[in-house]
């Protein structure tokens, strides 16, 4: 905000220039001074900000209105009067031709025009310039500027104005008086190669003002260049011509091809107040930004993501960072593998089987079970014999599956169609959970079930009749906390294939109809 002056208003300056050139060389024989090498009208109709100085000329004396032979060129040289056409106009010819071939000189003829005569030459100008000392003249310019917005007047003389100073860029950088010679130094010209067919020169004018009364600044700073192609048609001259009148009333005219420079004076710049509006619409804007700067920062992220370097752990950990996801939301489910320490979150709706859909890490979690030796008391063993000496056998199966499913890696899982339903127990191949000691006496003991059933409601009847639902239901209520830890992701978590279809064997349904993921 203080680096860029965002505190503050800006208005754009109004300007008006006027130049005075002062000077006086003798060439040619006579006196040059100001009325002879200035042309004010010249530089009213090129630009409103210029002045012209006249450093060459080309002068054609004692023309009459009268008939003689055009200047030789490829379109006016003759053989006979066929060669010339009677009322022909060219714009490079100096008349109206007469329809007759005449004599230039000795050997060359050309078609004869009606014109002001003799006609101008087309030599090239004088080398060097006539006027060459001009470089030694001096301008005095005079800008005024204003602000309109802060309504604020400013001119680029100091009260006092040293009359005999001379701009300089380091010793006198504040005169507004110019050596012609060191503009074009300025503009790095060569004032005597110029002169010669003349040019364009541009005077700039800075103003860059600071109005705030605490920082106040406002000084003009001046930069010269060149403005025509020094190149390609370099220059800048045009005629004009002084006429005279003889006694016999005949009028004479003497025409002037004038080289010269001509200076544009360019004003430019801002006035700058401090005004709290704009500060404070600033500010907010510069907020807004930082808002562009997140969005950009995250369009860099997916393009990443999209790339070989989406699989890096950075990734994972943006996304677990970036997206809070509600945990009882209908738009996720949770998983937890045997042989992996922590809980996934994995968004519906699913695209291939929900084995090998990826997901965002919950948390770790310290696995809840209960200890085999407490699940059945002495007293059930009793009462249990069989089913005891059943559970108690060692399960072990070798883990080589070659008719399971693709997305099965323990052998259990009972093939399905539905992504949601397509779980294995584990993420790698190893043995199932449900063939270990610890998955019968946690999750399949009976007295364990009903055990905890009439703790958490005293009054449920276990009839036959409904005995096999109850204890199928808790059963999976017991996988959930066993594995997830906790009973809140219930609604939420999803028991594996394997495991879900060895609860149902051990408590089935009369109709063996399930609906699968309701865990009927």
């Amino acid at each position: 905000v203080i680096k860029y002056r965002l505190y503050q208003d800006v208005d754009e300056v109004n300007s008006s220039v006027r130049t005075s050139v002062k000077g006086v060389v003798d060439a040619s024989n006579r006196i040059w001074d100001t009325a002879e090498y200035t042309i004010p009208m010249q530089a009213s109709l090129n630009a409103v900000n210029s002045f012209f100085v006249m450093t060459n000329m080309i002068k054609t004396e004692n023309q009459l209105e009268q008939e003689c032979p055009e200047y030789p060129s490829a379109r006016t040289i003759c053989s006979s009067d066929r060669s010339c056409k009677k009322g022909s106009v060219d714009v490079h010819s100096h008349g109206i031709q007469t329809g007759r071939c005449v004599r230039y000189t000795l050997t060359v003829k050309t078609c004869e025009v009606r014109a002001w005569c003799p006609v101008e030459s087309t030599e090239n100008p004088p080398d060097p310039a006539v006027l060459r000392s001009s470089e030694d003249f001096t301008v005095l310019i005079k800008n005024n500027i204003h602000f309109p917005k802060f309504n604020y007047t400013v001119l680029n003389i100091p009260p006092i104005l040293n009359t005999s100073c001379t701009y300089n860029k380091k010793t006198s950088p504040n005169c507004p008086i110019f050596r012609l010679g060191d503009i074009l130094q300025e503009a790095n010209q060569n004032f005597s190669e110029v002169a010669v067919k003349g040019g364009i020169i541009a005077i700039e004018i800075n103003w860059d003002c600071n109005l705030d009364s605490w920082f106040y600044d406002c000084n003009p700073k001046y930069s010269f260049r060149r403005l025509d192609d020094r190149n390609v048609m370099p220059g800048f001259h045009f005629r004009y011509a002084r006429y005279y009148k003889h006694r016999d009333g005949q009028e004479q005219r003497t025409l002037f091809k004038v080289y010269g420079i001509r200076f544009d004076v360019l004003v430019f710049g801002t006035g700058r107040q401090f005004d709290a509006i704009v500060l404070i619409k600033n500010v907010g804007s510069m907020l807004s930004y930082f808002g562009l700067v997140v969005t950009a920062m995250e369009l860099a992220i997916r393009v990443g993501q999209c790339t070989s370097f989406g699989k890096s752990p950075f990734y994972k950990i943006y996304n677990r960072r970036k997206y809070e996801i509600l945990p009882f939301s209908r738009k996720v489910i949770y998983v937890s593998f045997v042989d992996k320490p922590y809980v996934t979150l994995i968004q519906k709706p699913l695209k291939t089987s929900l084995q090998h859909t990826e997901g965002t890490i919950v948390e770790s979690h310290p696995v809840k079970f209960c200890d085999a030796e407490s699940c059945c008391n002495s007293e059930s063993n009793e009462d249990h014999g069989d089913e005891q000496y059943e559970l108690g056998q060692p399960l072990r199966e070798t883990f080589h599956f070659p008719d399971s499913q693709k997305w099965c890696v323990c052998g259990k899982c009972r093939p399905t169609e539905r992504y949601h339903e397509q779980l294995c127990c584990r993420s790698e191949e190893g043995q199932c959970i449900t063939t270990t000691h610890s998955f019968q006496q946690v999750v399949l003991c009976s007295d364990t079930l009903k055990k905890a059933l009439l703790y958490k409601y005293p009054f449920l009847s276990l009839t036959d009749a409904n005995i096999n639902k109850e204890l199928r239901h808790f059963a999976y209520k017991q996988y959930i906390h066993w594995s997830f830890g906790s009973f809140d992701l219930e609604d939420r978590a999803v028991v594996p294939n394997c495991c879900r279809w060895k609860i149902r064997d051990t408590y089935p349904k009369a109709s063996r109809h399930y609906t699968g993921f309701n865990m009927e």
